[in-house]
């Protein structure tokens, strides 16, 4: 699930940090956010979402995310936010270790974390845009 997100977009720069050993990789238009420096993505689910910044964007969806599935053996979260016009799209999810796992219900927990209208307020307040000093 690594190509459609930013398919027909060119990528100019790629910046690999580590921050509390989450990577963090960066585009012009593009964040991802994951424990491992390169994601594979046994689970995703994708959600719009208003313009905000990416970065605190992703941090609070992968810590609601971690605490709803903490218990699922082997999970790694991952976060990707890409700019698609006027709007945000995130793709939330990640890497799960173990031999088998419920996918459809992980789906569905996810799905019901990135709906959930308290939890959408309170990422978008803590991202919110900063207005340009112009």
């Amino acid at each position: 699930m690594d190509g459609p997100a930013c398919a027909g977009r060119a990528v100019t720069e790629t910046n690999l940090m580590t921050a509390n050993r989450w990577h963090i990789d960066r585009t012009a238009t593009a964040l991802t956010l994951s424990r491992r420096a390169r994601v594979r993505w046994d689970v995703a689910v994708e959600a719009c979402f208003p313009p905000a910044r990416k970065g605190r964007l992703a941090h609070q969806i992968r810590q609601d995310m971690w605490r709803k599935l903490q218990s699922l053996r082997g999970f790694s979260p991952a976060v990707r936010v890409v700019e698609d016009g006027p709007h945000l799209r995130i793709v939330a999810g990640g890497d799960i270790s173990a031999r088998s796992f419920p996918r459809s219900r992980v789906e569905a927990q996810i799905s019901e974390l990135l709906t959930d209208p308290e939890k959408k307020e309170r990422w978008l307040a803590n991202a919110r845009l900063e207005p340009s000093h112009a």
